[in-house]
C-alpha cells in the first residue's frame, strides 16, 4: 500500500484515524502497532514475519543492554552481537543476490542461488533500531520496557518503508508524552496534501517523461534530449521523494507526532557540500552519529580523516542498493566532498552565487546518472550521450517535441524546488499572519481533487525510495 492511493486515502487513513482518536490514551499505541502491520502486511504479507521477529529481537537485545549496564565488556559484547544480527539480516535479503553474483563472476565454479525479494523498508527500519540500541549502549536513552511502544516505534507506517530514519532519542519522549490537537491535525494535513500534490502532479507526470526518454535507443538520443531525461528524473527524484517525506511528517502530526524535516530546497545549494546537508537529512544524520564520529569524524589526521569520509561515502552508496552504480555513485560523492574540503572549498565561495548553484546542479545530475542506471557500462554511455560521444546530433525534433510539450512541467518543477512557491502560497493563504479560511478551503480542496482526478486517470504511481 502507498500513501498516494485511492485504498490509502479513503479507507485506511480515515478507518486508522477513527480507531485512533476513538480509544483511551493507553490503548492508541496499540491502535498504531496494529494499523501499521496491516498497512505492512497489505504489500508485504510474508515480511511480516521478519519484521515481528526484528521487533522482538531488538527488544529484548534492548532489555538485555539496560541489565549489563555498568559492565563494561558484557555489555559491549550484547551491543556487539545485536548489532552484528541485525547487520547480517539486512545483507542478507539485500545483498546475498549480488555478492552471490560478483562471486560467480570471479570464481572457476558458479554458485547456484534464488533471488530474493526485497522486504520494503528493511534499510529504514534496521537502521531505526541500530540507533536505539546504541543510544541505549551510551546512555542517552532509557530502555524501553514496554514491547507495544518499541513495537510502535520500529512500525509507525508514516515512515516505515521509506523514512524519514526517525532516531528513538527523538521519539522516547513523543511514545509516552503526545498531544493530539485541532491544530497539529490541521498543520499535518496541510504537510500531507501538499506532499501528495508534489508526488502525484509532479513526480509522477515528470517521471513520465523521464521513462519514455530512458526507453529509446541510445542511437536515438540526442545530447538535448539526454540532458532533459537527466533533467526529469532531477525533478522526479527530489518531488517523489520530498513530498513522501512531507506525507510522513504530515501524518506523524495527525496522531500526535513530530518528525524533523528531510529535505531542505537542496537544489539551491551552492556546494555539493551544502547539498548534502539538504537532501535526506534524516539519513545523512544518522551515518554522522553512528559511522562518522565514532571512526573519529574530523578530530584526526588529514589521511585518516579523508579515509573516514570514503567509508562513509561507500557505506552511503551500498544503503541505497546492491549495485556497483550505487558504490560508485556514493564514492563520487565522497570524492567531490573531500576535493571542495581540502581543494576548491575557498575557489567556490569567492564565485558568484548563480555559478555555485549551476557548479552543484551540474555535478549532482551528473550523479543522478550513475544512480538511475543499471549498470557502470550504461552510466557512462548515457553520460557520454550528454556530452556528444555517440549521440544523434546536438539537437533534433524528438528533443523540440519533448520541450514543446513539457516546458510548462519542468516551469513548474523548478519553480516547486525552490522557496518561491512558499513564498507565494504565504501571500495567497494570509494576510498579516492570519490565516483566510476561503482561500485555503479552495485551494487545499482543489489540490485534493485534482490529485484524486490524477489518481483515478493515470496508472504509473511508483515510488523510487521503496527499492532502497
Amino acid at each position: 500500500m502507498v500513501f498516494s492511493s485511492l485504498v490509502f486515502l479513503f479507507t485506511f487513513l480515515p478507518i486508522t484515524l477513527l480507531l485512533y482518536y476513538l480509544v483511551p490514551r493507553k490503548g492508541k499505541n496499540l491502535v498504531l502497532l496494529l494499523c501499521s502491520l496491516v498497512f505492512y502486511a497489505w504489500g508485504e504479507p510474508v515480511y511480516i514475519f521478519l519484521m515481528i521477529i526484528s521487533i522482538l529481537f531488538n527488544y529484548f537485545s534492548g532489555l538485555d543492554i539496560a541489565r549489563k549496564r555498568g559492565k563494561k565488556k558484557a555489555v559491549r559484547r550484547s551491543l556487539l552481537y545485536a548489532v552484528a544480527v541485525n547487520l547480517l539480516i539486512l545483507g542478507f535479503f539485500k545483498y546475498y543476490g549480488f555478492l552471490i553474483e560478483n562471486l560467480n563472476m570471479i570464481l572457476p565454479v558458479h554458485i547456484p542461488y534464488r533471488s530474493l525479494a526485497l522486504p520494503i523498508g528493511i534499510s529504514f527500519y534496521t537502521f531505526q533500531t541500530l540507533s536505539y540500541l546504541v543510544d541505549l549502549y551510551r546512555g542517552k536513552v532509557e530502555v524501553q520496557t514496554n514491547l507495544i511502544s518499541f513495537g510502535t516505534y520500529v512500525t509507525m507506517f508514516p515512515q516505515l518503508i521509506a523514512g524519514p530514519i526517525v532516531r528513538y532519542a527523538d521519539m522516547e519522549e513523543q511514545l509516552k508524552n503526545r498531544q493530539e490537537t485541532a491544530s497539529k491535525f490541521g498543520q499535518g494535513a496541510v504537510y500531507f496534501l501538499v506532499g501528495l500534490s508534489k508526488k502525484i502532479v509532479i513526480a509522477n507526470t515528470i517521471g513520465a517523461l523521464y521513462s519514455e526518454i530512458a526507453a529509446m535507443p541510445g542511437t536515438r538520443v540526442s545530447v538535448v534530449t539526454a540532458w532533459l531525461g537527466c533533467l526529469a528524473f532531477t525533478f522526479q527524484i527530489y518531488f517523489d521523494f520530498s513530498g513522501y517525506s512531507d506525507m510522513a511528517i504530515g501524518l506523524g502530526k495527525m496522531f500526535g507526532f513530530e518528525f524533523r524535516k528531510n529535505f531542505d530546497y537542496p537544489y539551491i545549494s551552492r556546494s555539493v557540500t551544502e547539498f548534502w546537508r539538504r537532501w535526506h537529512i534524516s539519513l545523512g544524520s544518522w551515518f554522522r552519529e553512528y559511522v562518522y564520529i565514532p571512526l573519529g569524524g574530523n578530530r584526526v589526521g588529514v589521511p585518516r580523516h579523508l579515509l573516514n569520509l570514503l567509508i562513509v561515502w561507500f557505506l552511503t552508496g551500498l544503503w541505497h542498493g546492491a549495485n556497483w552504480t550505487f558504490v560508485v555513485w556514493g564514492v563520487y560523492y565522497g570524492l567531490i566532498l573531500v576535493i571542495e574540503k581540502y581543494l576548491t572549498g575557498r575557489f567556490l565561495e569567492k564565485l558568484p552565487e548563480v555559478v555555485r548553484m549551476i557548479y552543484n546542479m551540474l555535478l549532482v545530475m551528473i550523479g543522478w546518472v550513475i544512480f538511475f542506471s543499471p549498470d557502470i557500462a550504461s552510466a557512462l554511455s548515457y553520460l557520454g550521450r550528454m556530452f556528444g560521444v555517440a549521440a544523434a546530433g546536438f539537437i533534433d525534433r524528438q528533443a523540440l517535441y519533448f520541450i514543446k510539450s513539457n516546458w510548462m512541467l519542468i516551469l513548474a518543477a523548478v519553480i516547486g524546488s525552490t522557496p518561491i512557491m512558499h513564498r507565494i502560497a504565504g501571500l495567497l493563504l494570509y494576510d498579516e499572519e492570519q490565516p483566510r479560511p476561503g482561500v485555503c478551503a479552495v485551494l487545499y480542496g482543489g489540490m485534493f481533487l485534482i490529485c484524486v482526478a490524477f489518481l483515478v486517470a493515470e496508472a504509473y504511481n511508483p515510488f523510487l525510495y521503496f527499492r532502497f
